[in-house]
C-alpha cells in the first residue's frame, strides 16, 4: 500500500439503513431516515471542496430481493471524487441496526481487507452512529488516524424517555440492545479527535450524560440543505401531488398543515392528530396532511409503524376527521420537494412535534420552501428556529399549546409572511451545503498531524510473510495443560510449518512466556504477542515491533491510572513482575470491589482513555486503549500479509474476546467452556470443542480443515 499525499482521503462510515446515491427511501423504516440523507449529502459536498481528493462512504452490504438489487453494489459512484462502498457483514438480508452488533467485527475486519487493495490509506475516518463508532473507534486505533464522529441520536437519551414512557430496563434492552449502544458511544467520546453536533442542544443536555464527556473535542456544524432542489413555490407551477391530497378532503382549497415523518412513535403525529381533533378552530382554518413514509398494506409494516399508522386511523375515526385529513399511501422522493412548495403555495405550516428531534433536517427543506416551523422544543429545533426566526417552539406534549401555535402562524398573514421571509434568509445564510463542508474541512485540518502511517519495512523475514495461514493461541490452559496432546499438536504443527505461521498471545510478560514455554518444549514461536498485546516480538532473534510500541503510547497515562485504581477497595497491585510499561495489573475481589462497569465509569470521568479487561474473575489489567490481543492480532496479521479468515485463534478467557470475534477462525477449547467467553456460542467463526487443552485445539484443526481447506464454515 502506498501513500501518497495530493489531497486529503476522508473514510466515511455509516453501517445500517438503506444508503444509495438517489431515490433515497426516507421513511421506509425507523433506520433510513435523515442520518441516511445527510451522510450522501455530506459525502458529495466534501467531494467538491478544495483539497479533497477522495471520499469513501462505507457502509453495509445488502442483498436482498425485498430492497432491490441497488444495495448489493459493491461501490457506487456520487461524483468524481465520492464513492458509496458497500462491505459485507453478517448475513446478506436487510437487518434493523439494533441487530447488528455482533456483526461490526466483521464489518472492520472486511474494511481492512478492502483498504489494502487501495494505493492509499486514510487521512481521517468519519462515524455516523453508534454502530459506525464502534468500528470508528477500531479503525482510529489500528491505523493511528484522527476519529470524527457525529452521533444522530444518543443512546442515554433514548433510554432516559423509553424509561419516561413506562418501559422497564429490560424491556429497552431486549428490544435496542441499549447497553452495547452506549457502551459504544463512550468508547468513541472516550477516542473521537473531534464531535460535529447539529446543535447547542446536543452538546449541552445529551452529550453532557456521558462519563467522557469533554465539550472542548465538540463542534457544532449544521447539516445543510440542497438548495437546488428545495425552494419556494413559482408562478403557474402546477403540482401533480395535490391531486393526490385532495381525493381525502371535503374542501381543498383550505391551507394544509404538513406533517412528513417515517410512522415511527416517537415522532409524535398521534399527539398532533389530538391537538387538531380537539381544535374546532384548527379545524376551520386548516386541513391536515401527514404524509408517514410509504406503504401497500399496513399488515405488511414492521410492527412498530403498523401500530403508529392504525392508531392514526383509530384517531382520525375517533375525532371523526374524515374530509379533513389527508393520508397518502405513497410518494417519491422526487416528489417531496414539490409537496413543501404546495403547501406553501397555499398559505400552510409545517409542524415536527418530534418528542425529540436530533436536528430536523425537514425543518431546512420546509423553511427553503417558504413555510411557517411549528417544532418541538426539545433538540435541533431551538438552534435552527433561533438562527431563523421562522416559527414557533412547542411542549411536543401540550396539545393546547401546539394547536394555538398552528393556529396563529394560519390565521395572522403578516406573522406567516415575515416566518416565511425569515425562514428563505436564514436557510440561505446557516444552512448551505456548501458553508457546512467549508467548516468541516477546516475544522478537521487541524487534526491530521497526528497521522502516522504504518511502516513499509517489515521487521519479519521473508518466509514469514509468504505463509498462507497462522495459528494463534494462548498458554495457559490452552497449549498447556495436557502433554500428550501438546506433543500431537507440535508435530502437526512442525509437519505443516512451511505453510504455517505459529504465534502466542499471552497475558504474560515475555520473560514469564518464555520460561513457561522452555519448561513445557513449546517450539519458539514465529511471532510472541505478550503482555495482553502491548510487546510483539518475531521470530528467533526475538525483533521487537518499536512502530507498535510507539503506536500504543497514544495518550497513555500510567501513573494517572495507578493514582486513581489505588485507592479502590479490593483491588491490590499485582507483583511488579506482573507489571510492564503498558500494562497495569491488579488482583480483583469482587466481594470487596465496585463493580467492573463502576470501574470503568470512575476512569472515564477522569478523562483516562484506557482498556479495561478482566480475566478469570480475578485479574484486573488496565492498557492503553490502542492494545489490546485483537488489535496486536490484526496489526501482525497486516504486517505478515495473512488474511483473517486464514487465522485460527485458540482463546478462553475475556482479554481473548476482541480477536475470536470478526473474521478469525476460533476456538474455545472444552476445558474453557465455562468461563468468559461462553456468551460467545452463537458465533459462527467460534468453535466450542469437545476436548480440552491441545486435544480442542487439534480438534478446530479438523472441524476447520484448516491445513487443506482453510476457510470458514457456512
Amino acid at each position: 500500500m502506498t501513500q501518497q499525499n495530493h489531497g486529503k482521503y476522508l473514510l466515511m462510515i455509516s453501517v445500517h439503513g438503506l444508503i444509495r446515491g438517489h431515490d433515497l427511501e426516507l421513511g421506509r423504516d425507523a433506520d433510513t431516515g435523515g442520518q441516511t440523507k445527510y451522510v450522501v449529502d455530506l459525502a458529495r459536498a466534501l467531494g467538491e471542496q478544495a483539497g479533497i481528493e477522495r471520499v469513501d462512504l462505507v457502509t453495509r452490504r445488502i442483498q436482498d430481493g425485498a430492497v432491490g438489487p441497488d444495495y448489493a453494489v459493491s461501490l457506487e459512484p456520487l461524483s468524481e471524487r465520492a464513492n458509496i462502498v458497500r462491505l459485507d457483514a453478517g448475513p446478506p438480508g436487510y437487518m434493523p441496526k439494533e441487530q447488528l452488533w455482533d456483526h461490526l467485527d466483521s464489518f472492520f475486519d472486511n474494511l481492512l481487507g478492502w483498504l489494502n487493495e487501495q494505493q492509499r490509506l486514510p487521512d481521517l475516518v468519519h462515524s455516523h452512529y453508534a454502530d459506525a463508532g464502534y468500528v470508528g473507534v477500531l479503525f482510529a486505533n489500528h491505523f493511528g488516524v484522527p476519529l470524527v464522529h457525529t452521533g444522530h441520536s444518543l443512546g442515554r437519551d433514548k433510554r432516559k424517555r423509553l424509561l419516561a414512557r413506562g418501559l422497564t430496563r429490560d424491556e429497552i434492552e431486549c428490544t435496542y440492545n441499549i447497553a452495547r449502544r452506549i457502551d459504544a458511544e463512550e468508547q468513541v467520546l472516550a477516542n473521537a479527535a473531534l464531535v460535529i453536533t447539529s446543535t447547542h442542544n446536543e452538546i449541552d443536555r445529551q452529550y453532557a450524560l456521558y462519563n467522557y464527556y469533554d465539550p472542548e473535542r465538540m463542534v457544532v456544524i449544521p447539516p445543510g440543505t440542497d438548495l437546488e432542489q428545495f425552494y419556494p413555490p413559482q408562478n403557474g407551477e402546477s403540482i401533480a401531488f395535490g391531486t393526490e391530497v385532495a381525493r381525502f378532503l371535503k374542501d381543498p382549497n383550505k391551507p394544509l398543515i404538513l406533517a412528513l415523518s417515517r410512522p415511527d412513535e416517537r415522532k409524535n403525529i398521534l399527539t398532533l392528530i389530538e391537538a387538531y381533533g380537539e381544535s374546532p378552530r384548527l379545524q376551520q382554518a386548516a386541513n391536515l396532511l401527514i404524509v408517514a413514509g410509504t406503504r401497500d398494506d399496513i399488515r405488511d409494516m414492521d410492527s412498530g409503524a403498523q401500530a403508529v399508522l392504525t392508531n392514526i386511523l383509530l384517531l382520525i375515526d375517533s375525532y371523526n376527521l374524515y374530509g379533513k385529513v389527508a393520508l397518502p399511501k405513497h410518494h417519491r422522493p422526487d416528489e417531496v420537494p414539490e409537496i413543501y412548495r404546495m403547501v406553501s403555495e397555499g398559505g400552510g405550516v409545517f409542524i415536527n412535534p418530534a418528542l425529540t428531534e436530533p436536528f430536523g433536517l425537514t425543518l431546512l427543506e420546509a423553511a427553503a420552501s417558504g413555510l411557517p416551523i411549528v417544532a418541538t422544543e426539545n433538540g435541533g429545533p431551538v438552534d435552527i428556529i433561533a438562527n431563523c426566526k421562522n416559527g414557533v417552539l412547542v411542549d411536543p406534549l401540550d396539545r393546547q399549546a401546539i394547536a394555538d401555535s398552528l393556529a396563529y402562524l394560519l390565521l395572522d398573514p403578516e406573522a406567516w409572511a415575515s416566518a416565511s421571509r425569515n425562514g428563505l434568509q436564514g436557510v440561505r445564510q446557516y444552512y448551505s451545503w456548501q458553508a457546512h463542508a467549508s467548516d468541516y474541512v477546516a475544522k478537521v485540518d487541524g487534526l491530521l498531524g497526528d497521522y502516522r502511517p504504518m511502516p513499509k519495512d517489515q521487521p519479519v523475514g521473508r518466509s514469514l510473510r509468504y505463509r498462507d495461514r497462522a495459528l494463534f493461541t494462548d498458554l495457559d490452559q490452552n497449549l498447556i495443560g495436557n502433554a500428550s496432546a501438546l506433543e500431537r499438536l507440535v508435530t502437526v504443527m512442525r509437519e505443516n510449518r512451511r505453510c504455517v505461521t505459529f504465534g502466542t498471545v499471552t497475558g504474560r510478560r515475555i520473560d514469564s512466556a518464555l520460561a513457561l514455554m522452555k519448561k513445557h518444549q513449546i517450539p519458539m514461536p514465529d511471532v510472541l504477542i505478550s503482555s495482553l498485546g502491548t510487546r510483539i516480538h518475531y521470530g528467533e532473534a526475538l525483533t521487537e515491533d518499536d512502530w507498535w510500541v510507539d503506536h500504543i503510547d497514544h495518550d497513555w497515562n500510567p501513573q494517572r491510572v495507578r493514582r486513581v485504581l489505588d485507592e479502590l477497595p479490593g483491588l491490590k497491585r499485582q507483583p511488579k513482575v506482573e507489571q510492564s510499561r503498558f500494562k497495569v495489573s491488579y488482583y480483583y475481589d469482587a466481594r470487596k470491589a465496585p463493580s467492573i462497569d463502576e470501574i470503568v465509569k470512575l476512569l472515564r470521568q477522569k478523562e483516562l482513555t484506557v482498556n479495561v479487561l478482566l480475566s478469570f474473575g480475578q485479574f484486573f489489567d488496565v492498557l492503553p486503549s490502542r492494545a489490546s490481543k485483537g488489535q496486536a492480532l490484526r496489526y501482525a496479521a497486516q504486517r505478515l500479509e495473512i488474511p483473517l479468515e486464514h487465522i485460527l485463534v485458540a482463546g478462553g478467557s475475556g482479554a481473548d474476546e476482541d480477536m475470536m470475534r470478526g473474521n478469525t477462525l476460533a476456538v474455545v477449547v472444552a476445558n474453557r467452556h465455562h468461563e468468559e467467553l461462553s456468551q460467545l456460542t452463537d458465533q459462527e467463526r467460534i468453535y466450542f470443542a469437545s476436548r480440552s487443552h491441545a486435544h480442542g485445539i487439534l480438534e478446530a484443526i479438523d472441524h476447520y480443515d484448516f491445513f487443506n481447506a482453510c476457510k470458514a464454515p457456512d
